[in-house]
């Protein structure tokens, strides 16, 4: 049942406009400069999070596995993953605790990409409904993933007909997961974006990391009301959300020490140095990157390509040699109120 729901999602994504409203990112300029002085063949991408070296600031959001399908998709990224020295989280493993059987379909990922860095993902809510301690490690190291993802995906939860809503006390035993599980969790949102007073309760319960998946991307309102709730129901929450840019901004200034990434809408270069420029240590990609894939490795190779060299271009533009240079630029609004 969860694996034909997992293929559901991935078939109405590719079919279906399940865009939600703005990101805010176009809010938001990154000064053009007619001096550079700097040489766009030097441009370096690479950096660091959580301690792992990456060769850009990117991460393939979580997306998939639990089905044949998935196993194909997550082959295909994890090469790309491979190629380019980027980071990929794999979708919710719960399917794969349920049936250890489809294990091989998340694992599969680390075959292909055996030194690349990999987040494992589980749904938060999954603390309340019998999952603890052990099936979170079991999830990371089904994949030998470098830290876990643990989603928060209220919204979703509440439209799925047999979605798990009982999100009472899980701080709590977030808390104790951070204490107690030898890799870093990342808290993730899931297009609704977290809120200033979010990032204090997340910081406090000892994440090591935020994505703060904020709406402008994928509206999973939109997924399920194509999949199982009547789609009216799923058009009132379309733009449900702190749009991303505000999400980051807001989470940005409550908790300016902690490794953030960027998600939710994120679809060009500039978008990605918008994000860096406002605090964000990686910016994450899911549906651009599904669209590709299911095509084939070179249309995934060609999108990442054109997406990587479109971020060197704006770096170019506006005189960051590198991701250090790019995280001092001042990305102001257009009303001209600095944020940095």
């Amino acid at each position: 049942m969860i694996g034909a729901r997992k293929d559901d999602h991935l078939r109405i994504c590719l079919e279906q406009d399940v865009q939600s409203g703005t990101t805010g990112f176009e809010a938001y300029t990154l000064e053009s400069t007619a001096l550079p002085e700097c040489d766009l063949h030097e441009i370096d991408l690479s950096t660091t999070f959580l301690g792992q070296a990456l060769k850009a600031p990117l991460l393939i959001s979580s997306m998939t596995g639990g089905s044949s399908w998935g196993a194909t998709l997550n082959m295909r990224l994890a090469h790309a993953a491979h190629t380019h020295g980027i980071a990929m989280g794999v979708g919710s493993q719960r399917i794969a605790l349920e049936c250890a059987k489809l294990e091989d379909t998340f694992k599969i990922a680390r075959k292909i990409a055996p030194h690349s860095v990999l987040f494992a993902n589980l749904g938060a809510v999954q603390l309340n409904y019998g999952r603890g301690i052990e099936d979170c490690l079991h999830c990371v190291d089904m994949i030998e993933a470098q830290a876990l993802i643990l989603h928060f995906n209220a919204l979703q939860e509440a439209l799925q007909p047999e979605g798990n809503t009982n999100f009472k006390g899980l701080l709590k035993k977030l808390e104790t997961l951070c204490g107690k599980l030898s890799a870093p969790v990342i808290a993730k949102e899931v297009g609704s974006g977290f809120s200033a007073k979010d990032a204090r309760r997340l910081v406090d319960a000892g994440v090591a990391a935020i994505d703060v998946a904020g709406a402008g991307g994928t509206s999973w309102s939109i997924v399920e009301g194509y999949r199982s709730s009547p789609i009216a129901v799923g058009t009132v929450f379309r733009t449900w959300g702190i749009p991303t840019a505000r999400s980051l901004a807001l989470v940005h200034a409550e908790a300016p020490d902690m490794p953030l990434i960027a998600s939710g809408g994120i679809r060009s270069g500039k978008d990605i140095a918008k994000s860096l420029a406002l605090g964000a240590s990686l910016a994450g990609i899911a549906l651009p990157f599904l669209q590709a894939a299911a095509v084939s490795d070179e249309a995934l190779e060609q999108y990442l390509e054109s997406l990587l060299k479109n971020l060197k271009i704006v770096m170019f533009c506006i005189g960051a040699q590198s991701i250090s240079d790019l995280a001092q630029i001042t990305c102001s609004r257009n009303d001209f109120l600095y944020i940095k």
